[in-house]
């Protein structure tokens, strides 16, 4: 039996996600097992008069090809792939993990050059830059679990983040990207962060449906050496096939100068932030403001929207948001500011305009969740 919901799903990512028009090719790639919505995003795009291409994913698979391959193999699949993204005009990713942990075992250096000589060219070079995209994750038992919900509950919201008004959301996101586009400086003071930055003359960019689904954020970015402070991020985060907690880092002159966390393999945490020497700066700050996401679920697509919450990425920068900082990683770790994780303010040129996960500067609260419940 058909579900209108994934139906109602294909067609918002296809007309107004990527804003697909007649003659456009679209590439679905499909990580995991999603029949049922891969069917409905290549009706859509054929209702829309596009060309869809689909390329199936599986993780399992991915890891014994990369166990096996050498640095040639990754540049003659990165030329291949890049060939194929390049004459795209539109991209939607659906993300499906039946395992966190799949990649698990893995070593760090394969995971660098796969970043390196394959993800960056073909992703961040092509993909991010040259066409109009969108990443979404797919609903299934294993989000379900993470997200300790029963599965047909999970769906259900699932469905309800997913088909927001993402019209009715860009337009109240409008005053707090205005602040931030004329804004110098940022503080942070709360339960286990206390950051001090500038971001004086970084443009904001409007997170509203176009590039993830579910969406729900507005982000910019430091200038590259003014970060100073440190963060313990309160929410798990998933890396390179396992779940990091309670990582703390601290900074001086922008660069990451310490790194430690309570639960996780600390040697990998350090292979990580020494992937590159960007992996130690801060390419992405930004506010979650997703009215139904309210907890994490070790799902950075959802995580990062968390309402009241603040991502600080170490890793590459955006190039609509380019403070300079380039690497083959962008791990966005999240920050939730509500009081039952021990509160948080933020400060934009010394002016509180959020104080544990509401807006309290006025122009700013119809970001607050009552407007949207």
């Amino acid at each position: 039996m058909r579900d209108e919901r994934y139906a109602a799903l294909a067609k918002q990512l296809v007309e107004y996600s990527v804003a697909l028009q007649p003659g456009e090719k679209v590439l679905l790639e499909i990580k995991g097992r999603d029949e049922a919505l891969t069917r409905e995003l290549i009706n859509a795009v054929y209702r829309r008069g596009g060309r869809p291409f689909v390329h199936l994913l599986n993780e399992r698979v991915e890891k014994e090809w990369l166990l096996g391959a050498d640095d040639q193999a990754m540049q003659d699949r990165a030329r291949w792939e890049a060939q194929r993204m390049s004459e795209m005009d539109a991209y939607i990713g659906v993300r499906s993990k039946d395992n966190l942990y799949d990649m698990k075992g893995v070593d760090d250096g394969i995971l660098d050059r796969y970043d390196k000589l394959f993800y960056k060219p073909v992703h961040y070079d092509i993909r991010v830059d040259k066409t109009k995209w969108v990443i979404l994750g797919y609903p299934n038992d294993a989000m379900a679990q993470n997200a300790a919900m029963p599965t047909d509950e999970f769906e259900d919201f699932y469905f309800k983040v997913c088909c927001l008004d993402y019209a009715k959301f860009s337009k109240a996101m409008d005053p707090l990207k205005n602040l931030l586009d004329h804004a110098d400086t940022v503080r942070i003071r709360g339960e286990g962060v206390d950051l001090r930055f500038r971001i004086t003359g970084m443009p904001s960019v409007k997170c509203d449906g176009r590039l993830n689904i579910p969406d729900g954020e507005v982000f910019t970015a430091p200038v590259k050496d003014s970060v100073e402070g440190y963060i313990t991020y309160n929410t798990p985060s998933p890396n390179r096939g396992q779940v990091f907690e309670g990582v703390t880092l601290r900074f001086s002159q922008g660069k990451i100068v310490e790194a430690d966390c309570r639960y996780g393999d600390k040697k990998a945490l350090q292979a990580i932030f020494d992937s590159d020497p960007g992996a130690r700066y801060i390419g992405e700050f930004a506010f979650g403001l997703n009215p139904f996401i309210e907890k994490p679920m070790k799902d950075i697509l959802f995580d990062e929207k968390i309402l009241g919450s603040f991502h600080f990425t170490p890793g590459n920068c955006y190039k609509n948001c380019d403070n300079g900082n380039y690497s083959t990683i962008h791990w966005d770790m999240v920050y939730i500011m509500r009081p039952e994780y021990g509160g948080c303010e933020i400060y934009i040129d010394d002016e509180l305009i959020e104080k544990d996960g509401v807006f309290v500067r006025k122009d700013l609260q119809a970001l607050n969740r009552e407007n949207f419940v």
